[in-house]
């Protein structure tokens, strides 16, 4: 009987001999047991970063579909049970107050936010006859990206079409209701007047070509003349009610340049008469207006980018200029948007005047972290206005717009040691790159010469950015010059201001003769604005842009108004306060030389107040420069004087910000 008892059920175990070969099969079972053991151990980070997307993927997915699977008010019921019960859209809110339909309303859209189709091309745009090339999916960016380049850029000659290409707008209101699937424009705006009673046929959306100038769109497409007549028809099928014109963005400039242009005697206007305005034109309600310009625009036109680009090139650098399969993507949007004359609409207008010197800037005080409550009250008007801010110890010299290096923005004017770029001699042309031959900028031309002596100039104002871009950017400026201008009148009756170079500059010209028409500035405030930006030669070399914003420049411990390089103040994110508020706060308030009628204004300013969580969207009281067109203030503003309401009706001015402060500031003849 054996010593060990075996258990029950159990069978005894097999040890095979040690000097007996395994079969060709066991051995390959036991390779496999390994490999799939080696591998188990070998979890990676790209195998961990893949799970994570998956599932990320996964439950987006999953949660999108049962969004759109499940009855509408089930959503609604989960949103509501977090955010707490959401209230009535302005249009529900407004017809239960009994407000209908009576001003037909023409929307002005901005720039980049219209869409632009198709209509001829070259051999690389096949099958796209008609196809958006600007807004809806953007699917032919990726698909052939260097083609969409060549066919939304535009002559850099003439500015308009390049040979054998035609893009032209999308007509319609759903020109601008939608930029992208889900991000909204004028949609949210439309659908709630629709609650009152609106329909296409008092509504009316005035796209055009935002990469024209705007007499070339004129010139190109007639679309001027179209705006013109299609107002007077809305006119004349409404009971001869006039218009609520609702610009935005570019679009108020674009706007202001076309109340010039219907008044002034043909060929080069629209013959409507002086009084054409007077007998169309309810109220001009500019939403987000530049009316002064941007300095955003600069950092654009200078070099290809702007705070939000900077910093992506800071996270990943070299990715946006790599010369990786040829795709330099800064500088092909140099050259694009260069031939953009649009863009050169919002370089800033009034020079030191208006946005400061060396040593000045109206905005001198401001603090960067303010402390206010979510929902304080706004003042009325100047007579009420309080001081919000607490003026720090140090002093922002917003005035300088471009500073290289972060000592110079914030040296006294005196130990600023600069040297002339002006006269300078353009250095030999940059060496030829052999890996991005087609990607042509003009910095090309100037060589390191030219390069260094721009930064040797080292602060550049207001005054001076005209310059500066005329020497980086000759052919471009040259085309501007005989479609903008960037001065202050002395005399607004010399006849050159009956150019229209000067239609869209409100400090060059006058506004309509139409004392019962009423214009309003609607912007949000509350959200850190490009004012100024600190600069830096790139260390690249060849072909990519020679200028930078230099990311590591930052506030020390006073204040944080400079961050990232850039240097921030009030306003919508994209517009300054300065430049949005000025004029219907004193260039333009009372009978003044450029508002000799006594056209009245007000001061629609809305405080930003960010979402609270993700359900809520893009935000209900959000003061962005694009979000704000959902904002329900506004919207409820708008249709209130659409449906007959006044200024004073609305309450009058309603400011949150230091405009009025600032705008004493400024010495400006009126």
């Amino acid at each position: 009987m054996p010593t060990t008892r075996r258990r029950k059920g159990s069978e005894p175990q097999k040890t095979p001999p040690e000097d007996k070969p395994q079969s060709e099969e066991d051995e390959k079972k036991g390779k496999s047991r390994k490999q799939v053991q080696e591998k188990k151990r070998k979890w990676s980070c790209v195998d961990s970063c893949c799970w994570l997307i998956g599932c990320i993927c996964s439950i987006w997915w999953f949660l999108l579909f049962m969004y759109n699977a499940l009855p509408a008010y089930i959503p609604q019921y989960v949103t509501e049970a977090i955010t707490g019960p959401m209230p009535d859209p302005p249009g529900v809110k407004l017809h239960k107050e009994g407000l209908k339909v009576k001003h037909p309303v023409v929307f002005v859209p901005g720039i980049v936010t219209g869409g632009l189709e198709l209509w001829e091309g070259h051999q690389c745009a096949d099958g796209l006859f008609r196809k958006r090339l600007w807004g809806g999916t953007f699917g032919e960016v990726y698909k052939r990206p260097l083609c969409w380049v060549d066919h939304l850029s535009l002559d850099n000659e003439t500015g308009l079409d390049p040979p054998g290409i035609r893009v032209r707008p999308v007509t319609g209101l759903v020109a601008a209701d939608y930029f992208a699937p889900g991000y909204f424009v004028w949609a949210v705006l439309i659908a709630n007047l629709a609650l009152i009673g609106y329909e296409e046929k008092t509504m009316y959306m005035a796209s055009y070509d935002w990469r024209l100038s705007f007499q070339n769109t004129e010139v190109r497409d007639q679309t001027m003349s179209r705006i013109k007549s299609n107002i007077e028809l809305l006119v004349a099928t409404n009971g001869g009610k006039k218009v609520v014109v609702i610009p935005h963005s570019m679009g108020v400039l674009y706007f202001l340049h076309f109340m010039k242009w219907v008044e002034a005697p043909t060929p080069m206007g629209g013959g409507g008469g002086s009084d054409w305005c007077a007998r169309h034109i309810k109220a001009v309600m500019n939403i987000g207006g530049p009316f002064l310009g941007v300095p955003k625009a600069v950092a654009g036109l200078f070099s290809a980018e702007a705070r939000d680009v900077a910093v992506a090139r800071a996270l990943a650098p070299g990715v946006l200029d790599s010369d990786l399969f040829g795709l330099q993507t800064l500088q092909h949007i140099m050259r694009m948007t260069r031939t953009w004359d649009s863009t050169m609409s919002m370089i800033p207008k009034g020079g030191d005047t208006i946005w400061g010197g060396l040593d000045w800037a109206p905005e001198e005080g401001y603090d960067c972290t303010p402390k206010k409550q979510k929902n304080h009250d706004a003042y009325h008007g100047p007579g009420n206005q309080t001081e919000k801010m607490n003026v720090p110890s140090n002093r922002i010299n917003y005035g300088r717009i471009i500073s290289f290096g972060k000592d110079v923005a914030v040296l006294p004017p005196s130990k600023i040691e600069r040297m002339d770029f002006r006269d300078a001699v353009k250095g030999s042309k940059l060496p030829p790159n052999v890996t991005c031959p087609d990607v042509w900028t003009e910095y090309h031309e100037m060589g390191w010469g030219g390069i260094q002596a721009v930064a040797d100039y080292k602060v550049y104002t207001a005054g001076s950015l005209l310059d500066l871009l005329q020497f980086v950017a000759p052919k471009m400026m040259e085309r501007g010059g005989t479609q903008f201008s960037y001065g202050i009148s002395d005399n607004l009756d010399d006849p050159k201001y009956q150019h229209y170079k000067y239609w869209s500059n409100p400090l060059e010209t006058k506004l309509p003769d139409a004392p019962d028409m009423e214009i309003y500035s609607m912007y949000g405030v509350g959200i850190p604005t490009e004012r100024s930006y600190v600069y830096k030669i790139s260390s690249n070399a060849e072909c990519h842009i020679p200028f930078h914003i230099d990311t590591s420049a930052a506030a020390g411990q006073d204040d944080n108004c400079l961050q990232g390089g850039v240097y921030l103040t009030n306003g919508d994110e994209t517009v300054p306060v300065l430049s949005a508020g000025f004029m219907c706060a004193k260039g333009w308030r009372g009978k003044t030389r450029f508002n000799p009628s006594g056209i009245r204004t007000f001061i629609r300013e809305y405080d930003h107040a960010p979402p609270s969580n993700l359900l809520e969207g893009r935000g209900t009281q959000s003061g962005a420069h694009v979000d704000i067109m959902g904002n329900f203030q506004l919207i409820e503003d708008i249709i209130r004087v659409a449906a007959g309401a006044t200024g004073e009706d609305l309450g009058g001015d309603q400011v949150h910000s230091d405009i009025f402060k600032w705008s004493d500031k400024i010495r400006l003849k009126l």
